[in-house]
């Protein structure tokens, strides 16, 4: 079998290029080895409701997630304005406004009470100090150290860079996961740039965050729908095992060794993980393999909880979208979101089936020692963080344990320039292009603008 063009894995980033691919008029196959697509977007019923248990939001500020559900008939929603809180030093406090951690208002950093006064007193110094100059990189953690002490990054800084990349703030690039606090470092103070870029009262018409209806995980199914009406083919459970040169083209060895199939390719999009990118690429393109292999992955669990409607304090019913929890607290789970209050659409549901729902999350990159433990283990670990937090002391009527194993790629120090080289060997390799979230960022618009990247490339080559 010949194709125009193969893309490989079925995540947001091999949807949205076979997608796009679709559309330019390419004969475009997208293999999947597993049974189903979607990556970590999925919809599972807890409670007689649909729910999402991996993403449930994309950034909207950012144009490339909500353009694409759109372009595909998805109706765009917004969270609750509701506040969210961070758990530290035994209460639940107001969580200040911040550029991922970093506070942009002092006053309200003083009122939440997150910091002793010592602490405090340190980030009040802050605009004394002379520019940072970060180099080639630096981690977040160790900007956020220098510059404002190492409590606003064991309390602010871990906790809210713990839910996007379930990673260390010590050891995550500042260059390529918060650019923007680099270049406010570079300049000078970030206390007084903060204030000016978010002055108190300021209001913005652009929600930060958005979903979709029904959850983030109906985008996979209705993306295959849209290939396939453009011409396009979606397989799962088709694991390619080798991929080589051949002439000006590609060969993919697809299935298991008791039924193995040749298929030839003019292109090839790679659009899976940075481990399985280079298993695949290591006779193509050695030297991005190489550097692919070094890109370290973070597992994390996904406890959704249904609970009897009058069974809820009134926080969990409808005072707050959730909380953060920093890793210093020693607690099992990193975060609580109170799905119900957060999306309108949950809140609905679930009322119509006499229940509420919220998730918990567990895992940060190294411990994944603590999703060895059973579902069953998980769920009371979580149950007892909420009764603690919130005091929830009901049972849930319906629980779901989502596990993702090697989920999230940790972006250490140096990571722009290690993606520069991945780039520049796989540009050596004519009709190949590579995309995901190993990439560019980790978020759903910034892995759909890597597969519109991919897509460029192939075209235009």
């Amino acid at each position: 079998m010949h194709r125009d063009v193969v893309v490989v894995g079925g995540g947001i980033a091999g949807l949205a290029a076979a997608h796009e691919l679709a559309l330019a008029g390419r004969d475009v196959l997208l293999l999947e080895g597993s049974p189903e697509t979607g990556g970590k977007l999925r919809v599972r019923e807890v409670a007689g409701v649909g729910v999402d248990v991996g993403a449930e939001a994309m950034l909207n500020r950012r144009p490339e997630g909500v353009d694409l559900a759109r372009a595909v008939g998805l109706d765009v929603e917004h969270p609750a304005v509701v506040s969210s809180r961070i758990w530290t030093g035994g209460a639940l406090r107001p969580l200040p406004r911040s550029l991922m951690g970093v506070p942009l208002d002092l006053d309200q950093l003083e009122a939440s009470g997150v910091l002793d006064d010592d602490a405090l007193a340190r980030v009040r110094a802050e605009p004394s100090l002379p520019p940072t100059d970060v180099g080639d990189d630096l981690s977040v953690g160790d900007l956020v150290d220098a510059r404002l002490g190492p409590a606003v990054t064991d309390l602010l800084v871990e906790p809210l860079l713990g839910g996007v990349y379930a990673g260390r703030a010590r050891r995550i690039s500042a260059r390529a996961a918060v650019p923007q606090l680099v270049a406010m470092a570079e300049r000078g103070s970030l206390v007084e740039q903060g204030a000016a870029m978010a002055p108190a009262g300021a209001t913005y018409a652009a929600p930060v965050f958005a979903s979709i209806a029904g959850g983030m995980g109906r985008l996979p199914g209705v993306l295959v729908e849209a290939v396939r009406a453009a011409g396009g083919e979606v397989r799962t459970g088709a694991t390619v095992r080798v991929l080589a040169r051949e002439g000006a083209g590609f060969r993919l060895t697809v299935g298991p060794t008791t039924a193995r199939e040749s298929i030839t390719a003019d292109a090839v999009v790679l659009a899976t993980p940075a481990a399985a990118t280079a298993r695949l690429l290591g006779e193509v393109a050695p030297a991005a393999a190489d550097a692919l292999a070094r890109v370290e992955a973070a597992s994390v669990g996904v406890v959704t909880l249904a609970f009897a409607v009058d069974d809820v304090p009134e926080m969990v019913a409808g005072g707050s979208s959730g909380f953060l929890v920093p890793p210093v607290e020693g607690r099992a789970i990193k975060a609580s979101t109170f799905s119900c209050t957060k999306w309108a659409w949950v809140g609905e549901a679930g009322a119509a089936q006499g229940v509420v729902h919220l998730r918990t999350s567990i895992g940060r990159h190294g411990d994944e020692a603590s999703l060895q433990a059973t579902d069953e283990r998980l769920v009371e670990l979580s149950l007892a963080d909420l009764r603690d937090a919130v005091g929830l002391r009901a049972r849930p009527v319906d629980t779901h344990v989502q596990r993702w194993g090697g989920g999230l790629p940790q972006y250490a120090v140096g990571h722009l320039a290690l993606v520069a080289r991945v780039r520049e060997a796989v540009a050596a390799v004519p009709g190949l292009a590579v995309c995901g979230a190993a990439y560019d960022g980790v978020g759903i618009p910034a892995v759909v603008g890597s597969a519109s990247l991919a897509v460029r490339e192939v075209l235009g080559r």
